[in-house]
């Protein structure tokens, strides 16, 4: 188990520490306290305050129901019973002339602090005039002025109440400020206090057999846990092990997974922070936190301390317009530390992090972070183990094929395909299944893909045919177009958000060079979709709009990034994101071009969708009469498999020859 500094708990039991000063507060943890006094909860301190407002306005309304009349109190002056009057500045209080046997009974908690009546009385509330002084004189009746009333416990309660509030107002303050900086305790004079949550030795139970997908980074990090394991081996030789390592990679990848597998395989305690966690609004905070960061590593040496998101405090310095003292702050003092590393300390130290484009030189030089470990997607086999490890605790039927859902899952990470078996056994629970069926399994790829089946809503037959041939168009395209990827369905079921129907397709291998042929092949399957429309119906519609942005976007890029266009043969118009002194400079205006050069792409742009838009229309006027049966089978069915679709296609003459002249000469 951890220390409380880790924890984030109080150990201050001073009834009065409410601010988190108490001897305990910021103390060391190990040393003995003395005897303490019980604390008290703030619930009942106000409780208490509460029933005693309560008691006071019960007593006072008490002593409002005693009151008489005016007109009976003149009458008890009239007939003799009243011979003393004291006159108030609100009450008129009449003492009879003779005491009684027993003293009145005291009024709640009142009667604690006033005197008890020994003569009966009456109180009204009267008007003091000038004619009642002569009835009074009138009557024989002795009177006098009394100062203004008052109950001391009422005054009392009255005084200290500002007091009261105004303690109470900065203890809620000073709590939630301490709170929302995670300082020990929730106090404001623990803030520089670490974050961490540390798992002690032993208590990480992730191995590297956990971890799949990533073979290479495994290896990478088998030399930390073989140097946490036997230090001596490498000492001996005079070798150090590498200070600090970096996981690269994409989100989902299994970067903090990996983190764990090292602590778990090393048998090591295992420090965990976020870099959001070091700043604060407060300068100085964030370098506070990674002083007592890496001072509780070193007591717990070896150990491993782990910093995920570390661009959020690793930014680059460097052309920067923006002044933020704090994070620079916290930068330098993680430098600072990471310099004051012990070769053989064993503290090692991971980091993770998607922006390594963004992060200081400094943190990246040998001796910090001295090595960078990408953790990258994974491949066709490195997908299918990941499923396989997810689908440990997951009842699986007989028919289901992992590698044949690894081969459709292309381009899926670690998590991604984590959330696959998830919903897919989600799914068959819904449908009252007690096993995972290949059917479920499949939905819930095209559900991460193309989103949620949306059955309810209505779609109005002229819009389901429109939709039918987009779809048709797509998939026909990409049959007869030479390096496109195999259509696995086709479905006119509306999913995600604004998406009435789509073409699924999927690459039988992971592929990591496009070369200009497949890039045209994909544009003309984009355009497939609106040639359909064109061709049977004779208009098109707005159903194309996605795949229009998406064959203007690889165009572009074939122009401006790979050298693919006439003039500018292998030559990358390249455009900058923001330049020295235009932090917030918008990245399409600021270009290595002239405005001459831009207006070709426009147009090289424009040509080249028309070319490719006319060529795919003739190819689908060629198959007419095959778009037609197809669109015809997705009317009556809404969802084509592959088998399906290839069935179709053959009975319809089977593929023809490609699409002629993919790539026109520019």
């Amino acid at each position: 188990m951890s220390d409380d500094r880790n924890n984030g708990r109080k150990n201050s039991d001073d009834p009065f520490d409410f601010f988190g000063m108490g001897p305990d507060s910021g103390g060391d943890p190990g040393k003995k306290r003395g005897p303490q006094m019980p604390r008290v909860p703030f619930w009942a301190v106000l409780l208490g305050f509460f029933a005693v407002m309560a008691a006071a306005n019960y007593a006072m309304a008490s002593r409002q129901d005693s009151l008489i009349p005016f007109s009976e109190f003149r009458e008890k002056i009239s007939s003799g019973e009243i011979v003393r009057v004291e006159i108030g500045s609100t009450y008129f209080t009449g003492y009879a002339a003779e005491p009684v046997g027993e003293p009145e009974r005291k009024q709640p908690l009142l009667g604690l602090l006033a005197q008890p009546a020994r003569a009966r009385h009456w109180r009204t509330v009267g008007l003091l005039t000038e004619e009642f002084v002569a009835f009074l004189n009138e009557k024989n009746v002795n009177y006098a002025a009394i100062a203004q009333e008052k109950n001391p416990l009422v005054d009392m309660i009255q005084w200290m109440l500002p007091f009261i509030l105004i303690f109470f107002m900065m203890r809620f303050l000073m709590r939630r400020m301490g709170g929302g900086m995670g300082g020990l305790g929730g106090s404001i004079f623990s803030a520089g206090q670490a974050r961490s949550a540390a798992v002690e030795e032993g208590k990480v139970t992730t191995r590297f057999s956990d971890v799949a997908g990533v073979d290479e980074a495994k290896e990478e990090l088998v030399e930390v846990v073989d140097f946490l394991k036997n230090p001596k081996k490498y000492t001996d030789i005079g070798g150090r092990i590498p200070r600090g390592v970096l996981l690269v990679g994409p989100p989902g990848t299994g970067k903090t997974l990996l983190a764990r597998a090292v602590a778990g395989e090393a048998g090591v305690p295992f420090f965990r922070i976020s870099g959001s966690d070091f700043v604060e609004m407060f300068v100085g905070v964030g370098a506070s936190r990674v002083r007592d960061l890496f001072k509780q590593a070193r007591e717990k040496a070896p150990c491993i301390v782990f910093i995920d998101e570390l661009d959020a405090i690793g930014k680059s310095r460097l052309n920067s317009m923006t002044s933020n003292d704090e994070r620079e702050q916290t930068l330098n003092q993680l430098l600072v530390e990471m310099d004051g590393f012990d070769g053989s300390s064993g503290l090692i130290l991971l980091a993770a992090t998607n922006r390594p484009d963004v992060l200081d030189p400094a943190l990246l030089r040998p001796g910090r972070f001295d090595r960078q470990v990408v953790v990258d997607r994974p491949d066709v086999k490195g997908r299918e183990q990941i499923l396989r490890i997810h689908a440990r605790k997951v009842r699986l039927g007989r028919e289901v094929d992992l590698s044949s859902i690894a081969r459709t899952t292309s381009g899926f990470s670690g998590a991604d395909l984590a959330n696959v078996i998830n919903e897919a056994a989600l799914l068959a629970v819904r449908a009252g299944r007690r096993e995972v069926h290949m059917v479920d399994l499949d939905e819930a790829v095209e559900k991460a893909i193309a989103g949620l089946q949306k059955k309810s809503r209505v779609i109005r037959d002229e819009e389901r045919r429109v939709v039918a041939y987009h779809e048709t168009g797509h998939a026909v395209t990409a049959a007869f177009t030479e390096g496109a990827d195999k259509v696995h369905k086709v479905s006119i079921i509306p999913r995600g958000i604004g998406a009435l129907g789509y073409t699924l397709q999927m690459p039988e291998e992971d592929r990591y060079l496009r070369t200009e042929r497949d890039l045209v092949g994909e544009v003309d399957v984009l355009l497939g979709g609106r040639a359909a429309e064109l061709v049977r119906f004779g208009m098109i519609s707005t159903g194309a709009a996605n795949d229009l942005a998406r064959a203007t976007d690889i165009v572009r890029r074939m122009i401006t990034e790979y050298g693919m266009s006439e003039r500018f043969r292998n030559v990358a118009l390249s455009q900058r994101g923001a330049g020295y002194g235009m932090p917030n400079a918008d990245p399409k205006l600021v270009r290595d071009y002239a405005e001459s050069t831009q207006q070709y792409v426009d147009e090289e742009i424009a040509r080249v969708i028309a070319e490719r838009f006319a060529a795919v229309k003739r190819t689908l006027e060629a198959k007419k009469d095959l778009v037609d049966a197809i669109a015809a089978r997705l009317l009556e069915k809404e969802t084509l498999d592959e088998g399906e679709f290839r069935a179709l296609l053959a009975s319809g003459g089977g593929p023809a020859a490609p699409v002629d002249a993919l790539i026109e000469d520019n």
